[in-house]
């Protein structure tokens, strides 16, 4: 199905959308999730598993799980209230942390969940087309997930022999990466006359280079968040091995299977990092279960108290 003319009138403000898939449906990606963690703990050594439950410095890490929501906030707020000005309309980034910060509580079933619930409200609070909404999330996507590349890009700089899959999947992403923005620049009547696809191709080739460099420091954020926790745990990672498969780790975490990429993300942590872990294996799996677990309890419980703060006050703007 095709979107509608950009010569047509905007359509009336969206109702909230609304999930209307069977009950199985809705809980699948719980379930799939269960059966992931099921398989973590199938052959887990409980006891070690506690033992570094118990070893870690829970005041510090606690401090930087909330230092880490705040910044990754501030981050993606200046990111993609950048994208939003250029597409849709004047929102100040002071004004979209606060949006941004409650579409984060949709996000704890899943990150794209969150991002469907902030195209909805943009289009919402400021009128714009539904179409013209969710063509300004796909800049946010395009300009996120190509800053992904460049992070894994920078693993080559430190041992290219390490991950072998890694510069063939960079130079895949590369030639396309650079496709993409050849079709930008070119811009096809048949492609850029369509209103999902029309913010590409205003903001045009120098657009979307100002938006990725705005989205690095929020991949630097990212990255962090995601790199640092495990050495509350006794998981040392090198730089090397964090640039080549933390980034993997971002995008297999946001992918929509399972609510908050539980599961999915210590499955792959189990796999890929476990190694640098101190003692026998069991040590180093029960180490690397610990981190993911308590990193994503600790996360969900403070997201969940700082974004139904701000969920009230964003809803009350559309309602007045």
């Amino acid at each position: 199905m095709t979107d509608p003319a950009p010569s047509q009138p905007p359509a009336p403000a969206p109702e909230r959308p609304s999930d209307e898939r069977p009950l199985w449906k809705r809980a699948m990606p719980f379930v799939v999730a269960g059966l992931l963690i099921v398989f973590i703990f199938r052959n887990l050594d409980f006891a070690a598993f506690i033992r570094h439950l118990k070893t870690v410095n829970y005041p510090a890490f606690l401090a930087f799980v909330a230092v880490f929501n705040v910044a990754n906030l501030g981050a993606d707020s200046v990111a993609t209230s950048f994208v939003y000005r250029k597409t849709i309309c004047p929102v100040k980034t002071g004004e979209f942390f606060l949006i941004r910060g409650a579409s984060y509580l949709p996000s704890l079933l899943n990150h794209h969940v969150g991002q469907a619930w902030l195209t909805w409200y943009m289009s919402r609070a400021y009128k714009a087309t539904m179409w013209r909404a969710a063509g300004a999330t796909l800049l946010v996507y395009a300009t996120t997930f190509g800053s992904l590349f460049l992070f894994g890009a920078l693993a080559l700089l430190f041992d290219h022999t390490q991950q072998p899959w890694l510069a063939p999947t960079i130079g895949v992403g590369t030639v396309a990466g650079l496709g993409y923005l050849a079709v930008i620049h070119v811009a096809p009547p048949f492609l850029a006359k369509r209103q999902i696809l029309a913010p590409l191709f205003d903001v045009g080739v120098k657009g979307h280079i100002l938006a990725l460099a705005l989205r690095i420091p929020h991949m630097i954020v990212l990255f962090l968040g995601s790199w640092l926790p495990f050495y509350f745990f006794g998981v040392k990672i090198p730089a090397g091995a964090a640039f080549a498969y933390v980034p993997v780790l971002m995008v297999v975490q946001a992918l929509p299977i399972t609510p908050q990429g539980v599961g999915t993300r210590d499955v792959f942590a189990y796999h890929y990092f476990a190694r640098y872990a101190v003692g026998g294996i069991a040590e180093q799996q029960a180490a690397v279960a610990a981190t993911t677990l308590t990193f994503a309890v600790a996360l969900t419980l403070i997201q969940i108290g700082f974004s139904l703060m701000l969920m009230r006050r964003a809803l009350s703007k559309i309602r007045s």
